[in-house]
């Protein structure tokens, strides 16, 4: 019996032992291989918001000159270094930009020409035959006078009185014609010279001039290329006025729209000069807005300016629109804002004031409002666990975010997520002795045969 109850003993002893060590290694596997937590140090600095948007530099105004008339391109004139006209050249008003084959205008001017001089050779005609109708009207006028002082009697007919009465009816309308046939020949004239006129400006049509002082950007025609005159005028050049001062048009996404203002600054680049930043500022925005896959824009105009002619027409400009800036102020990571741990890694009093209050981090800072207003919550350590630490967050870049100053000093070390140690990372790799261990695999000899584990 007293054996009996010594076995007992033993066993008891034996079990409190295994049961104390899998517990002790149990609670240092769980402090050894728990989560280590990445940090990031809350520093101060500068922070400026910004809207990116792909943009097109435009000349401010652009003349595109066309051809009131068809023809073939026979010569292209010359610019003020004697040059032909083409890409590039500058040109002053009035400057030959082309001259179109006149052979046949100039024909219409001769025979406008020519009907000018017949109608006014119909004018002097008609003018001839009115003194002609005078001259038979007073004959006419004066016999009938005449036959009414005798009247009909025995020294004259009455056919002869009829007659003469007659004569002069007939000479005052061949008056009245032949004055007529001169207002006839006067409207004559005027129609041949509006002909003249019109024959005279397509004939100077043929002759295409710059309406204004710029350079040439663009030239749609050849030498011996027949243009076609239809309801819209042919396009053969582009002119741009001023290449000194270009804007830059910029599609706008309309969830950003409302950040942008008029004065605004805006930076830019082109890939043609990737090492310089341009500088320039909301000229207007365009009301039309465009849709393109279910997403509208408006078209933002920048102005800039571009003396030194660097800035070519329909460069690609990549364009940051200025929304915030901050000089000095407290940042945190974005990560840290975001970051929420899991509720057994808070302080325990933490944790029971925020399951009390259900309160919820806030991630990410504000965008780009003026004033601080934002609520969020960052993450500190204390010893294996994290506390809470409320602040008022400002503008935000996208990867750093202004907080209140008084929320959380300079210097401070923040949580941004986790790291957990694998079986690789250290002392915390030791298995338990309660668990099963790993079935030993066969070790093969050279010829591939199987090798039992007893062999050495």
């Amino acid at each position: 019996m007293r054996r009996s109850f010594n076995n007992i003993t033993i066993l008891a002893v034996i079990g409190l032992a295994i049961i104390g060590g899998g517990g002790a290694w149990w609670w240092r596997s769980k402090g050894e291989n728990g989560a280590a937590f990445r940090t990031a140090t809350v520093k101060r600095g500068n922070l400026a918001t910004t809207i990116s948007a792909t943009g097109t530099v435009e000349p401010v105004e652009v003349v595109d000159v066309g051809a009131q008339i068809a023809g073939m391109i026979k010569a292209f004139g010359k610019d003020k270094d004697g040059r032909s006209i083409d890409y590039g050249s500058t040109v002053e008003e009035g400057t030959v930009l082309a001259r179109i084959d006149d052979s046949l205008y100039a024909a219409a001017v001769r025979t406008a020409t020519a009907q000018v001089e017949q109608a006014r050779a119909n004018k002097a005609s008609a003018d001839a035959n009115v003194l002609q109708m005078k001259a038979k009207l007073l004959q006419a006028n004066a016999d009938w006078e005449r036959a009414q002082r005798l009247g009909p009697s025995d020294a004259l007919a009455k056919s002869s009185y009829d007659q003469f009465r007659s004569n002069s009816e007939v000479a005052n309308a061949n008056l009245a014609a032949a004055e007529a046939a001169v207002e006839q020949a006067k409207a004559a004239i005027e129609q041949s010279k509006a002909n003249l006129a019109s024959a005279l400006s397509n004939l100077d049509y043929t002759t295409i001039r710059s309406p204004v002082r710029g350079v040439i950007i663009d030239r749609r025609v050849n030498i011996g290329q027949t243009v076609v005159s239809s309801l819209s005028a042919p396009s053969l050049f582009l002119i741009a006025k001023d290449l000194k001062r270009v804007t830059v048009w910029v599609p706008v996404n309309e969830a950003d729209i409302g950040s942008i203002y008029r004065g605004q600054p805006v930076t830019f680049t082109v890939d043609a000069y990737p090492g310089r930043i341009f500088q320039g500022q909301v000229g207007k925005t365009r009301l039309n807005a465009m849709m393109t896959q279910n997403v509208v824009t408006y078209t933002v105009e920048v102005n800039t300016n571009n003396d030194d002619g660097k800035l070519l027409p329909y460069l690609t400009a990549n364009t940051r629109f200025s929304t915030g800036r901050r000089q000095g102020v407290i940042l945190v990571p974005n990560a840290a804002l975001r970051w929420t741990p899991q509720p057994g890694r808070i302080v325990p009093e933490a944790r029971q004031k925020q399951h009390g209050s259900g309160e919820k981090n806030v991630s990410g800072g504000a965008g780009s409002g003026d004033a601080v207003q934002a609520q969020g919550t960052v993450w500190v350590e204390e010893g294996r666990f994290v506390r809470p630490v409320r602040v008022k967050t400002g503008l935000s870049d996208g990867s750093m975010t202004e907080i209140n100053g008084k929320d959380l000093a300079e210097g401070a070390s923040v949580v941004i997520g986790e790291l957990e140690r694998t079986a690789e990372a250290g002392p915390a790799t030791e298995r338990s002795p309660l668990m099963p261990q790993p079935r030993q695999q066969p070790r093969k000899s050279q010829d591939g045969a199987a090798v039992s584990g007893g062999e050495r």
